[in-house]
């Protein structure tokens, strides 16, 4: 449901409004389709890396001899194939929820995990994992095993909503942007804590939670490909739909208010969806820092443009990053992998020491 008349100068999209004057509205556009086109060729070539990329990194002959093995096609099409789709899928889903994020809060430098859904996804697998290793000393061993793995991407997911929704309601709503954001700290450090005293209950359920916050795709199969597609083909058309009252909120509240928009409500399922593409992706993928940050700030830097481009060029950013992280962390030290959220952190972390150093975060 789109908003009333939001005028022309709300669609120039945060960080945008410092160039608009300097750059007529074609070139924008222009450049806005050029990005696009750069990120789907990068996408695709990608793709065809992450295809490649075995337990020997990118090595042209060691593909060949996969090729040449008659278990080829379910190496590549078992294993590699959905990890590499889905890693595109996760980091669209991450680069999606932090242009939404960006947007309803103003603030370039706000990511998906914002609201207390890093921190509720944490305790959930963490009270998964330790409620396992209880059970397991009841029941056998295989049937204790068999729930864990069954229930930590549900966990995962009801802990991130979970989080959110806790955050919603210690900040009574959606209707101020800093108490949200005040209530979203306190969550998460009081969830944090909570996670910290189970691993000492139960110290088997460590090694899973630095596993679930460094992030890994390893484990990405087509069951969990299928549910990230749905999750994207549902989130990004209501995001779409919802990118006028983000460039409405550019010009600030009251001038938004004075656009006879309901801020609260169009704030709270704003909230919704954020929490939505920040669970998809967490439950799948584990807590993968940084790509929900720098996709859309890339986005606004390359090309400033109304959130109608942000939101749609920010996912596809945020799939091409992940997807670049996750063939970058299979061939760095191959045969050996390096969980693609150091890599995303790394990469992440030195983009945005890049801009601190010349002064561009702003």
């Amino acid at each position: 449901m789109s908003p009333p008349g939001a005028p022309t100068e709300a669609r120039a999209g945060p960080g945008a409004a410092a160039h608009a004057p300097a750059q007529p509205r074609d070139a924008r556009r222009a450049r806005c389709l050029a990005l696009l086109a750069a990120l789907g060729g990068a996408a695709l070539v990608l793709t065809a890396l992450g295809l490649a990329a075995g337990s020997a990194g990118l090595s042209w002959s060691a593909l060949q001899q996969d090729l040449a093995d008659g278990h080829a096609a379910a190496l590549i099409g078992q294993i590699r194939a959905p990890r590499t789709l889905g890693a595109l899928l996760v980091g669209a889903l991450l680069g999606l929820a932090g242009a939404i994020a960006q947007g309803v809060f103003r603030n370039p430098l706000a990511d998906p995990f914002l609201l207390g859904s890093a921190a509720g996804a944490s305790l959930a697998v963490v009270a998964v994992i330790a409620a396992s290793a209880l059970a397991g000393q009841a029941i056998a061993p295989a049937a204790a095993a068999w729930a864990e793995r069954l229930g930590l991407v549900g966990a995962a997911y009801v802990g991130a909503l979970g989080g959110v929704a806790l955050t919603l309601l210690l900040a009574r709503g959606a209707h101020q942007t800093l108490r949200l954001l005040l209530a979203g700290v306190v969550v998460g450090v009081l969830l944090g804590a909570i996670a910290e005293l189970l691993t000492l209950l139960s110290p088997d359920a460590l090694r899973a939670r630095q596993a679930f916050q460094l992030g890994s795709t390893a484990l990405l199969g087509w069951p969990a490909l299928a549910l990230l597609a749905l999750g994207l083909a549902l989130a990004l058309p209501l995001a779409l739909r919802s990118a006028r009252v983000l460039d409405a909120l550019t010009l600030g509240e009251d001038s938004a208010a004075s656009l006879g928009l309901n801020l609260a409500r169009w704030r709270l399922a704003l909230v919704a969806l954020l929490a939505l593409c920040t669970a998809l992706a967490v439950a799948q993928a584990g807590l993968v820092a940084f790509v929900g940050l720098v996709a859309p700030h890339l986005v606004r830097r390359l090309a400033p443009s109304a959130h109608g481009t942000l939101l749609a060029a920010s996912a596809l950013a945020g799939g091409v990053l992940l997807l670049a992280a996750d063939v970058l962390a299979r061939s760095i030290v191959a045969p050996q992998e390096l969980p693609v959220g150091v890599v995303t952190a790394v990469l992440g972390g030195g983009y945005l020491l890049w801009l601190l150093g010349r002064g561009g975060v702003r």
